[in-house]
Formats: structure tokens, C-alpha cells, sequence
């Protein structure tokens, strides 16, 4: 089954990008090639349940395992060992990817407050964006009641783009609300 964005890039985005970007060959149109969501959790060297609680809502959000992600080394004033669980991972990719930008767009982005868009500088030159999200209770998956912590998290949109415009067209035409500079 193909997701409805997935169809939209196919028929609309495909050929409105050939047109703005000037290419001759539709090989050449940027795609979404990965969706990564990673989320620091300090506090878990003090709780071990806070990493639970996050690859726990992490697999909720994403709807695939979450990994965690472990120390590579030891810093004494954080009281970290090398090792230890600090954060949760995952990277979506196809199918999932565009079920989750659907849901990200449609749903979740507009349940923040006071959402004026997203910020258009989190681009790393290489035509990937990483976007921050302050609370991870915008998501329709996850239960305030059931949250003992508010964290945030990145998303990091990965592209075959060459440049960053190339990207953000691409971005703006699957939908996401970038702030409009004034």
C-alpha cells in the first residue's frame, strides 16, 4: 500500500521540481531518503526508567523499535561512564518515513502552541535539515497522563539534494511550514 504522500511525490512534486530546478533527467530530483528521530535523555545516569519511558514513547511516535544509544566515552562532571544509556534512536525509511511525515505535518506540527513555523536556518549545507521539537506531547501517539517527563527531540530529514535551496524546495513541497523571513 502506498502512502499518500508517497503518491504525492510521484505525480506532483516529481515534475513541479524537474520545472523549478531546471533538471533534464528524472534521476536527478531530490528525494527523502531517511527520517532520523534522536532524543538526549541527561537525567537517565540518575533514573534508568527515563530511558524506558523514552524508547517506550519513542516506538509509540515512530511506530518501529527505538534504539538506545550508549556513551562512548566517560566525562566525570556529567557522571557518565562509558557505556551507559544517554539517549533513544530511530531512522525510518519508505514507507514508514512518509506515514510519519504525513502524521508529523497534518496532525502534530499544528497542535503546537503558538506555531508560527518552522525555523528555514536548520540546514547543514549538505541538503539534509534537523528540526527541534520542544515536547514530545504534540504527537497524537503519546498519552499526557501516561508522561512522567516532557523531553524533546530532533528530526532530521535526510536528502539526495545537492544544496540546501534544492532541499528546502523539496521540504516546502511535501508541506512543511517554514517561518517566513521578513
Amino acid at each position: 500500500m502506498k502512502s499518500r504522500l508517497k503518491e504525492k511525490y510521484v505525480k506532483e512534486i516529481v515534475p513541479k521540481l524537474m520545472k523549478d530546478l531546471t533538471l533534464a533527467n528524472i534521476m536527478e530530483v531530490p528525494k527523502i531518503e531517511k527520517i532520523c528521530l534522536s532524543q538526549g535523555i541527561g537525567s537517565a545516569v540518575s533514573d534508568k526508567k527515563m530511558i524506558e519511558q523514552a524508547s517506550l514513547e519513542m516506538t509509540k511516535i515512530s511506530g518501529q523499535k527505538s534504539i538506545i544509544t550508549k556513551s562512548k566515552k566517560d566525562i566525570a562532571n556529567f557522571k557518565l561512564r562509558k557505556g551507559m544509556p544517554i539517549g533513544v534512536k530511530v531512522t525510518l525509511r519508505r514507507n514508514r518515513m512518509y506515514e510519519f511525515l504525513d502524521r508529523l505535518i497534518s496532525i502534530s506540527m499544528p497542535g503546537i502552541r503558538d506555531f508560527q513555523g518552522i525555523n528555514p536556518k536548520g540546514f547543514d549545507g549538505r541538503g539534509n535539515y534537523t528540526v527541534g521539537i520542544k515536547e514530545q506531547i504534540i504527537f497524537p501517539e503519546i498519552k499526557v497522563d501516561e508522561v512522567k517527563k516532557i523531553t524533546g527531540m530532533d528530526i532530521t530529514f535526510v536528502t539526495s539534494a545537492k544544496s540546501d535551496e534544492d532541499a528546502k524546495s523539496l521540504l516546502e513541497c511535501f508541506g512543511l511550514p517554514f517561518k517566513k523571513r521578513k
